[in-house]
C-alpha cells in the first residue's frame, strides 16, 4: 500500500546495439529455459515491431517485447532471490517479527489468527493490477515509465505489493498480511535500490463487526446516502463507522511499532494523501532525536471495495519497507549488504529467538574510488522527443545496468549552461566501492569506460572527457 508518457525515449537496453552486446552474455549463457529454446520458439510466433527478437523472460514465463520493454538483466537476475522468504536473512526475521506479532495478538471466532499471511506471489504484475486496481489515475506521475520496470506495455515488475489487494479481497479474505519484492528506478545511495522489500496489511469490518461492541450499534451503518467527500471521510461512508476503522488502524499499528521498537516509543500521525485511500496518514516514530515516518496507511477508498465485490465491508490497509526496518532496527549502514552473501554477513543474524536484539558489526570497509562524468545533455531544441528527452533515471539505471553493486552512489555535482548556446551540461561523481574486497583503479576505470561511451551512445549525450 505505498507507495509515463510513451512519448519519452527512456533507456531500452534491448534495442540498442551497444548495451546489448556489453549485456549478451546473459541471454546467451544466464538462462536455461533460453537454452532450452522455450523462449526461441515464442519468439517465433510472437510479432516484435521494431524490437530485437527476443522476449523477456521472468521466472520461467516469456513475455513479447515492445516499445515499453526497460526490464535490465541485473534486475532480471533479482527476481526469484526473494531475500525476505530466506530464514534468518535480515528481512526474513522483520517478516516474521511483524507476523508473531498479529499471530499472537488478532484471533478469528475459531481461536486461529485472523490475518492470513501471503509472501509468495509472483512479482510480475499486469498495469492494470499494479495501478488501475488501486484507483491511481492514467496521469499519475507514478506511472512514469523512468520510475518502473516494465517488462511490456501491459506487464511490469510490481511497484508495491499493493498490486495484489484487489485479487486477494476478490477471492473473499477479509484480513490479511502481504510481504514481497517490489522493483523502482530510482537514484544510487546508500538507502536506494531497484529492488527493495514491502510488507502490508489489510482488515475488512462487516457492519456487524464494526458496531458490535459499540451501544445501540444496530441502528449504526457503515454507509450513509447523499453524503459528500471530507478530510475526515469519503462520501458513502458514515461518519461514525469512519472513525471507529481509523481507531482500530492506529491502535493496531501503535501497538505494532511499540513491539518493534519498544514500549516508550513516542509516535505521531502526520495526514498525507495516497490514491487508494481516505483519509490516509504515514505513522512516523521517533527515533534518536528524529523523527523518522515508517508506514503509511489509511482507510480503504469504497470504490476499490465496491470493485472486487467487497460492497457491504469497510476497511483499512497500511504499507511498510522492510529494507528500512532492518537498517534501523539491526544499524545496517548500506542497503546493498542485503544482497550480499558474505558469511561474515548473514551469521550474524542466525540467532536462536527472532525477537532478540542485534547490532551489525560492519565488515571491514572497503575503499572507495570515485570517477567523475561530464557531458552536454540533449539539444532538446533540435530533438523530437522534447525537452524530457534525458533524465537522470535513466542515466542512473545505465550505470546500475554496467556497474552493479560496484556502484555505491551516483551525485549529480555540478550543472552547467552555456551562455551564449544555451547548451546544459551534468557532471555526475560515481563511488565505487565493492562490499567484500578492494577494487583496483584498472577494474573501476574499464568500468567507468563503458559508462561514458555507453551513454553517448544510449542515451544522446556528448562527453566532456
Amino acid at each position: 500500500m505505498m507507495l509515463g508518457s510513451p512519448a519519452i525515449p527512456y533507456l531500452q537496453p534491448w534495442a540498442r546495439p551497444l548495451l546489448q552486446r556489453l549485456l549478451s552474455e546473459f541471454w546467451t549463457s544466464g538462462s536455461s529455459a533460453w537454452r532450452r529454446g522455450v523462449c526461441r520458439r515464442l519468439s517465433t510466433d510472437i510479432p516484435q515491431p521494431g524490437i530485437g527478437p527476443q522476449p523477456v523472460e521472468v521466472l520461467g514465463h516469456c513475455y513479447p517485447r515492445d516499445d515499453f520493454t526497460n526490464v535490465t538483466p541485473k534486475i532480471l537476475a533479482k527476481v526469484g532471490r526473494n531475500l525476505h522468504n530466506q530464514p534468518y536473512h535480515p528481512l526474513w526475521l522483520i517478516k516474521e517479527r511483524i507476523k508473531a506479532h498479529f499471530y499472537s495478538n488478532y484471533y478469528g471466532p475459531g481461536g486461529n489468527p485472523l490475518f492470513s499471511v501471503h509472501d509468495n506471489l509472483s512479482p510480475v504484475v499486469t498495469v492494470e493490477q499494479n495501478f488501475d486496481s488501486l484507483l491511481i489515475p492514467p496521469d499519475h506521475s507514478s506511472r512514469k515509465r523512468g520510475d518502473n520496470y516494465y517488462v511490456n506495455r501491459k506487464t511490469m515488475l510490481r511497484a508495491h505489493t499493493s498490486a495484489h489487494q484487489a485479487e486477494l479481497v476478490r477471492s473473499g479474505l477479509d484480513a490479511f498480511l502481504l510481504a514481497g519484492d517490489v522493483y523502482r528506478r530510482d537514484e544510487i545511495d546508500a538507502s536506494h535500490y531497484p529492488v527493495f522489500h514491502q510488507m502490508e496489511g489489510v482488515r475488512l469490518f462487516s457492519n456487524h463487526q464494526l458496531f458490535s461492541k459499540v451501544h445501540n450499534g444496530e441502528d449504526l451503518s457503515l454507509f450513509e446516502r447523499g453524503g459528500r467527500r471530507t478530510p475526515q471521510k469519503q462520501e458513502t461512508h458514515s461518519l461514525e463507522a469512519v472513525k471507529l476503522v481509523e481507531f482500530d488502524l492506529k491502535q493496531t499499528l501503535t501497538r505494532l511499532v511499540a513491539y518493534l521498537f519498544g514500549a516508550d516509543v513516542e509516535v505521531r500521525w502526520v495526514d498525507c494523501y495516497f490514491p487508494f485511500t481516505h483519509p490516509s496518514f504515514e505513522l512516523e516514530v521517533r527515533f534518536q532525536g528524529d523523527w523518522m515516518e515508517v508506514l503509511g496507511c489509511g482507510v480503504m477508498e469504497q470504490e476499490l471495495l465496491n470493485s472486487v465485490g467487497a460492497q457491504n465491508k469497510l476497511g483499512w490497509a497500511f504499507g511498510l519497507g522492510l529494507e528500512r526496518l532492518a537498517m534501523v532496527l539491526y544499524s545496517i549502514p548500506d542497503i546493498r549488504l542485503f544482497w550480499s552473501e558474505d558469511e561474515r554477513f548473514l551469521k550474524q543474524f542466525r540467532v536462536q529467538d527472532i525477537h532478540q536484539d542485534i547490532c551489525f558489526q560492519a565488515l571491514s570497509k572497503y575503499p572507495p574510488l570515485h570517477n567523475d562524468i561530464s557531458f552536454w545533455l540533449p539539444d532538446t531544441k533540435h530533438s523530437q522527443d522534447g525537452p524530457e528527452s534525458f533524465t537522470e533515471n535513466d542515466f542512473y539505471e545505465l550505470v546500475r545496468s554496467i556497474g552493479g553493486d560496484l556502484v555505491e552512489k551516483v551525485t549529480l555535482i555540478d550543472e552547467f549552461t552555456h551562455p551564449k548556446t544555451g547548451r546544459r551540461s551534468h557532471c555526475y561523481r560515481v563511488i565505487y566501492r565493492h562490499m567484500e574486497r578492494t577494487l583496483t583503479q584498472e577494474e573501476v576505470r574499464l568500468v567507468h569506460q563503458q559508462i561514458e561511451q555507453t551513454a553517448e551512445a544510449e542515451l544522446g549525450v556528448r562527453g566532456r572527457y
